[in-house]
Formats: structure tokens, C-alpha cells, sequence
């Protein structure tokens, strides 16, 4: 009975949720995959022409999309780096003895409670108007000019805007990954001799270890996928420098109607994000420590 009773109230909550993940998750993915196989303008009343594999084929021939991918593997870099190590330096300060440390932890993570629209929109006003008014006013225009216009700097200002709104949420991670560490651990160390450094890097950042897990993951997928603050911040601008994936894919399907090019575009987005992803857990999760 009580068996029965037990299968009744799990299907009573996994059933629902099976049902939407099918249809909104599984179903679009597999019919996103027919359609990397014809060529279709997105008009209901125009046939879909089926072209084998000549989607895929055409893919590694579009210099943009290449480009794009080079942009993406760059940003995502540059903001791994920048996420997590910033993330890490605000967890280990507003842990520490700090006085303003609550404080501290809302103002780091306030930036992850406004969109990435509206970031970007702000940012742009930051690195255009703002930017000039300080060049002016001091001189240094080597510095401080309109960033969004330089192919470089428009760029590492996205990693920049991503930086400021993704450092705080990482940092949310490491804080409770410092907090289960045990005090006695430290204090041990201290009283064997080790030095700040010698207990950061043997100790905290060993046992720190499923949190990295955690952040790299999230970052390096969040990276991969940006879209808004790509689109608010440079529109993929100054001529194509800041186009990534995500938009590439979105320009083909919406703004040219080539649905069957942009789906196989998006396909293979799809399993590079998947396994640069699964790599990485898999790399992080083996260097994890059991305490």
C-alpha cells in the first residue's frame, strides 16, 4: 500500500515535469536537427528542400561564422580568467575580518540582479559618453576615448560589462565554499608555521575545489551563450569584431530567414559548448578533495 502510495506521489511530481521538459527541451531539439539538414526560408508556405549535409559543409566556409568563433573562444577566455579570479579575491575580503564585509557582499552582487539589456545600455553610456568627457577633461584620449568603436577594446569592454555582473554570483559560490572549511584546519596550519599563501594554496583552495567546479562551469557556459549584452552593449560592432556565436546564429535564422544554415550553426554550437563543458567538470571534479 504504501509502496503504491509512494510511486503515486512521485509521478504526481516527476510527470509534469517530464511533460514540459519533453515539450519545450526535447522535441525543439530534434525537430532544430531536421531542419540542419534542408534549406528553408522560415515561410510556412515555402517547401523545405532537404540538402543532406551541405548545411554543415557551408558552415566551415563562412568566414563570419568563423570569425564569430574565434571572438567567442577569446571573450570566453578573457572572461574566465576575469570571473573567477575577481570572484575569488571578493569571497576571500568580504570573509575576512572585515567591518563593512555585509555591506561588501551586497554591492558585489548587486550587478547580477539587473539584466544584461539593461547593463549593457549602461555600460554603453560608460565607455562612450563618459569615456570621452574624462579624455577630454584630462588628455589621455590614448585611454580614454569611445572603447565601443575600437574592434579591440569593444571587445574587453563586453568582458568587462560580463565581468562586473558575473563576479558577484561566483563570488556567492566561493563564500560558502570558504565557510565549510573547518576552522581547526586553519588554525593547525598557523600553529605548524604556514604562511597566508602556504594555507590559501594547499588548504583553502584544494577543499575550494567543487566550488571552481561549479563557477568554471557556469562561467565558461555563460560566456559561450552571451547574447544581451553582446546585442544591448556593441550590436556585434564596430564591423563584426564583437559578433559571437550566439548572435551569429540569430542574424542567420531571423535577420537572413536561412533556417537550415543557422539550425546546423546552432547544432554545432551546441556540441562545442557540451563538450568544452563536460570536459571541464570532468578535469575539476577529479581534482576535488574529501574531507
Amino acid at each position: 500500500m504504501n509502496k503504491t502510495k509512494d510511486r503515486a506521489w512521485f509521478a504526481v511530481f516527476t510527470v509534469p515535469l517530464l511533460f514540459i521538459f519533453t515539450t519545450v527541451v526535447i522535441i525543439p531539439f530534434i525537430i532544430g536537427i531536421f531542419y540542419s539538414f534542408v534549406t528553408w526560408d522560415g515561410i510556412p508556405a515555402n517547401p523545405k528542400v532537404f540538402v543532406g549535409v551541405d548545411n554543415y559543409i557551408q558552415i566551415f566556409k563562412d568566414q563570419r561564422f568563423m570569425a564569430s568563433a574565434w571572438h567567442t573562444v577569446k571573450f570566453t577566455v578573457l572572461a574566465l580568467l576575469s570571473v573567477n579570479v575577481l570572484g575569488l579575491v571578493f569571497s576571500l575580503l568580504v570573509t575576512s575580518k572585515l567591518r563593512v564585509s555585509n555591506a561588501a557582499r551586497t554591492m558585489f552582487f548587486m550587478p547580477n540582479l539587473i539584466g544584461g539589456l539593461i547593463l549593457g545600455y549602461i555600460w554603453q553610456f560608460l565607455f562612450t559618453d563618459a569615456m570621452e568627457f574624462v579624455g577630454d577633461k584630462t588628455g589621455l584620449h590614448h585611454v580614454f576615448f569611445n572603447w565601443l568603436l575600437n574592434p579591440q577594446f569593444a571587445l574587453y569592454a563586453m568582458v568587462i560589462v560580463f565581468t562586473w555582473q558575473m563576479a558577484g554570483y561566483t563570488m556567492i559560490i566561493y563564500i560558502a565554499g570558504i565557510q565549510g572549511i573547518p576552522d581547526e584546519m586553519i588554525e593547525a596550519a598557523k600553529v605548524d608555521g604556514a604562511n597566508l599563501w602556504q594555507r590559501i594554496t594547499r588548504i583553502i583552495f584544494p577543499l575550494l575545489m567543487p566550488a571552481f567546479t561549479i563557477c568554471l562551469f557556469m562561467t565558461l557556459s555563460g560566456a559561450f551563450k552571451i547574447y544581451d549584452v553582446n546585442l544591448s552593449l556593441t550590436k556585434g560592432g564596430p564591423n563584426n569584431a564583437t559578433e559571437m556565436f550566439a548572435m551569429n546564429i540569430f542574424n542567420e535564422i531571423f535577420g537572413y530567414g536561412r533556417y537550415g544554415l543557422g539550425q546546423a550553426k546552432a547544432i554545432v554550437f551546441f556540441l562545442v559548448v557540451a563538450i568544452l563543458t563536460l570536459t571541464q567538470v570532468a578535469i575539476t571534479k577529479k581534482r576535488e578533495v574529501q574531507m
